[in-house]
């Protein structure tokens, strides 16, 4: 399983998460999330992909953010259609589509986006698009039948890891944030040491 860290928002952070090489960074585009990132991206190493992560943005928005901070992977967090999905692949990148999950999620929704999309993103279903803090219950990823790979997200920390090997589904990457912060956007680069040597 490769591993995700979302919601970095500080330069001198983003430099102490990138050098235990995560397999992906997330920075949060949605104004109204307390993790938003309007600053700099340091250098990081090239190993490392920059995930953009969008609510109901216009594909011009998504460009603009593209070519400023030269995104390799775009997460969609919104009502993004499928036709949207195809669009944005028009810029020669990754795609990330998000559902969020409760116990009735229909699975049959992920069909028409399956060659829309690189990724399928499950979360839990909450208040937010994003970002609850809270897991679901992941026994009902048990009904996936699809071949593409996914990240799982929603609330995970270090506690949750030998419970997410039990689960023999085909994880590609875990995704992990509030519960590796100091305060909203800070990592605590301690526990998350720990957490990639267990991982």
């Amino acid at each position: 399983m490769k591993l995700k860290i979302c919601g970095m928002k500080y330069p001198e952070n983003i430099l102490e998460v990138s050098e235990f090489l995560p397999d992906f960074l997330g920075f949060i585009f949605w104004e109204k999330s307390s993790r938003y990132f309007d600053g700099e991206i340091p250098e990081i190493p090239k190993s490392i992909k920059k995930v953009g992560v969008f609510v109901n943005a216009t594909l011009e928005e998504i460009g603009f953010k593209i070519k400023k901070y030269d995104l390799h992977v775009i997460q969609l967090h919104g009502n993004e259609n499928p036709e949207f999905c195809k669009k944005l692949k028009k810029e020669n990148i990754e795609i990330i589509k998000v559902f969020s999950i409760n116990d009735d999620f229909d699975f049959s929704l992920l069909k028409p986006f399956e060659n829309a999309c690189d990724y399928f993103l499950f979360d839990t279903k909450g208040k937010l698009p994003g970002g609850n803090g809270i897991t679901f219950n992941w026994q009902i990823l048990q009904q996936y039948k699809s071949t593409k790979p996914f990240f799982l997200s929603g609330g995970i920390g270090s506690e949750e890891i030998e419970n997410i090997k039990k689960l023999n589904l085909p994880i590609y990457t875990i995704d992990v944030n509030s519960k590796f912060e100091i305060e909203p956007g800070l990592k605590d680069i301690e526990l998350l040491k720990k957490f990639k040597i267990n991982f």
